[in-house]
């Protein structure tokens, strides 16, 4: 008999089960030490309707193959874009045959949970055609992209310009005699550049160019018009236009450039809801206030903000629960025991775990917060400028600026740690945080670089400082910097009270230290004589402090709204917040003169009292985001703690595995070590 040849079979492991206690069991026992309702913080944590559209929308888009994630993890550039395009075909069917809503597609995006070529489209395009075009420009471009039916992308970084929005080079000078535009790239560094849904996606543009009119710079102005034909989807005549090439990560994204030869758009590409050029004459009207071309930099970084908490949450939940169910070491002082049987210790109950891991979750409680914060001062200035009234709209872009470099960074420090506290697996795609932070990283390049972005953070403070000093500010519910800046004028050589456990102090050290070195920087720029450029490291520090505070302040204002059976843990997780964030910072705080060195040693051991107040609450904290396994996408971060099936059942479909002998033996591995005469 010939035995059968088991080459072509896929290697498939034996049904055994992992070593008892299962991480079901484990997970079980933590959920039943929790102080807390986790559905009544999951109610807390999301606005009424989110939770029942997500599980109605989820229901659907977990059968539907177009969603499928289980060979994500093994596709190539091609695949994963051509996935993301099926998937946003079927979105479009699916809204016919459910009765989709915007929020329903933007939940169904949220839960797939990967990049798309039109995400831009759906996020920038959009947000600029609907807060700048007037009612013509609205019927001609805006109502056609809710339908899809052109697909566009937002046109403003170049090769050479990212955050200097000032120093683009493309032109859009006004030819009178035409009643036209003619946009050119006259340098190479012209050509847009990271341009997503660009590549080979996008029909239409809203591009971002100086416009100039009989010779004279009015700077950067929003243009919309069409890049590419609406028939066989070819560029237009006078465009190059291309995908710039595989990135870190965002690939299923198609990222693209642009150069312009002479090409001309109708008036009516200027998007003319603030600044408009008369037709003919070629005057120009200035918008009312010169910031309104920020509205939609603000909404983005806004929704930035609100949206880092989900990759603080998502890390958090994965890490948390697999430290939950992974077991290192038997502690010799303290063995744990499963019944009778001793055990090894899960890796949560290590203090360093805990100390790496708990602060992360109490920072996604801070930008849930924060985020919310953010989007309803957006809101509330959206209202006040139909009112005519900016008077918050500079406060709100500074805060945005500053909140989203120090939120996004927060937020990739945090994935990484969790990653890294996820040992070994953690370095495996399975975990989900390995590709997730490659897509997320971008974030802080993007809307601005996160360093130049608090230039402009820094460059309010110090107007605003200066305003308060000659007694030109004042205070309102809604702008925080001008209260903390008049309470530390009053006194500036107070010192911290003893309870660094009591809120009212807490914020008041952060907002001394935030009004302390703007205080400094100010000196130091109006009557030392320094530059701009040689303080930028002290500009960065101002920014960080305001923002800090901000985030701070909004945790404690935040939970007062929060019932009274939540508030107790909500309560220690903001202090663990502060308190860890004053920590990490107590270099800053001793300066200022603020904290004494005693006080400095007694805050070390506070955040350690209570990261133990944490413990027996950490899963129920990361179970109250109610991040479905479908979204997570992760072996180790999986709600029932079947850890080691799922990561079992995933290598198995690694594409090596569907055979017993790889395909490149015969001509690789073959002429090393075969041997004819071999019994095995």
């Amino acid at each position: 008999m010939v035995a059968a040849d088991n080459n072509n079979q896929p290697t498939r492991f034996p049904p055994l089960a992992p070593k008892s206690p299962s991480g079901v069991d484990l997970l079980a026992a933590e959920r039943r030490k929790s102080s807390f309702n986790v559905d009544s913080m999951t109610k807390f944590i999301y606005p009424d309707g989110w939770l029942d559209r997500m599980h109605k929308v989820l229901a659907v888009i977990e059968k539907d193959p177009a969603f499928d994630k289980t060979m994500r993890y093994y596709q190539n550039r091609y695949e994963g874009m051509r996935q993301a395009y099926a998937k946003e075909k079927r979105i479009r069917q699916l809204s016919t045959e459910h009765g989709w809503d915007d929020m329903d597609r933007s939940m169904a995006n949220f839960l797939y949970d990967g990049v798309s070529p039109f995400s831009v489209h759906h996020s920038m395009f959009m947000t600029t055609l609907r807060n700048q075009c007037n009612d013509e420009q609205r019927k001609l471009f805006y109502e056609p992209a809710t339908r899809l039916e052109i697909i566009g992308c937002y046109a403003q970084t170049e090769l050479g310009h990212g955050s200097n929005v000032r120093g683009l080079e493309t032109t859009a000078t006004y030819i009178p005699e035409d009643n036209e535009f003619e946009i050119h790239s006259p340098h190479l560094t012209s050509s847009k550049w990271w341009i997503g849904g660009l590549g080979k996606s996008a029909t239409h543009c809203v591009l971002m160019a100086r416009l100039i009119i009989h010779g004279k710079d009015h700077g950067p102005h929003p243009f919309c018009f069409q890049i590419r034909s609406l028939r066989d989807h070819r560029p237009l005549p006078g465009i190059t236009v291309g995908d710039i090439g595989p990135k870190l990560g965002y690939n299923s994204n198609d990222n693209g450039f642009i150069l312009f030869d002479h090409f001309r758009v109708p008036h009516i590409s200027l998007l003319a809801k603030f600044s408009q050029v008369k037709p003919g004459t070629g005057e120009y009207i200035k918008p009312p206030n010169a910031r309104l071309s920020y509205g939609t930099m603000v909404f983005i970084r806004a929704n930035i903000v609100a949206g880092s908490r989900f990759a603080m949450a998502r890390a958090a939940t994965v890490a948390v629960r697999y430290s939950a169910v992974r077991r290192q070491f038997v502690d010799a002082a303290e063995p744990k025991k499963w019944g009778k049987e001793v055990i090894e210790t899960p890796v949560i109950d290590y203090t360093m775990q805990q100390y790496r891991l708990f602060p992360v979750i109490a920072g996604a409680y801070a930008l849930l917060f924060t985020g919310r914060e953010m989007l309803r001062l957006y809101d509330l200035n959206q209202e006040a400028m139909k009112q005519g009234d900016y008077g918050l709209l500079a406060d709100l872009h500074a805060s945005s600026s500053g909140l989203k470099s120090l939120t996004t960074t927060m937020a990739v420090n945090a994935v990484e740690e969790c990653r890294r506290a996820c040992g070994g697996h953690g370095y495996s795609m399975f975990s989900g945080l390995g590709s997730f932070y490659q897509d997320y990283v971008p974030n802080v390049t993007f809307e601005g670089d996160n360093y130049i972005l608090t230039h402009q953070t820094s460059r309010y403070i110090c107007k605003t400082y200066r305003n308060v000093v000659a007694g030109k500010a004042v205070p309102s519910e809604h702008n925080m910097t001008v209260t903390y800046l008049m309470q530390y004028l009053q006194d500036p050589k107070a010192t911290c009270a003893d309870d660094l456990t009591n809120p009212e102090v807490i914020l008041n050290a952060f907002g001394y230290r935030a009004a302390y070195f703007a205080a400094q920087l100010v000196e130091q720029l109006d009557h030392e004589g320094r530059s701009w450029n040689s303080m930028l490291v002290e500009v960065n520090r101002v920014s960080r402090a305001h923002c800090q505070y901000m985030l701070v302040r909004s945790f404690f204002v935040g939970i007062r709204q929060a019932d009274q059976q939540l508030q107790p843990v909500l309560s220690v997780l903001a202090r663990l917040f502060a308190l860890h964030m004053m920590e990490q910072e107590l270099a800053d705080f001793m300066l200022t003169g603020y904290i004494t060195s005693a006080q400095g040693k007694s805050l070390r051991k506070l955040v350690l009292d209570y990261i133990s107040k944490i413990r027996d609450d950490a899963v129920a904290l990361v179970d109250a985001f109610a991040l479905p396994d479908y979204y997570l996408h992760s072996a180790l971060g999986r709600y029932d703690g079947k850890v080691y099936e799922s990561m079992t059942k995933m290598a198995e479909l690694e594409p090596l595995n569907q055979t017993q002998v790889v395909d490149m033996y015969e001509e690789y591995i073959k002429p090393h070590v075969y041997k004819p005469n071999s019994k095995l």
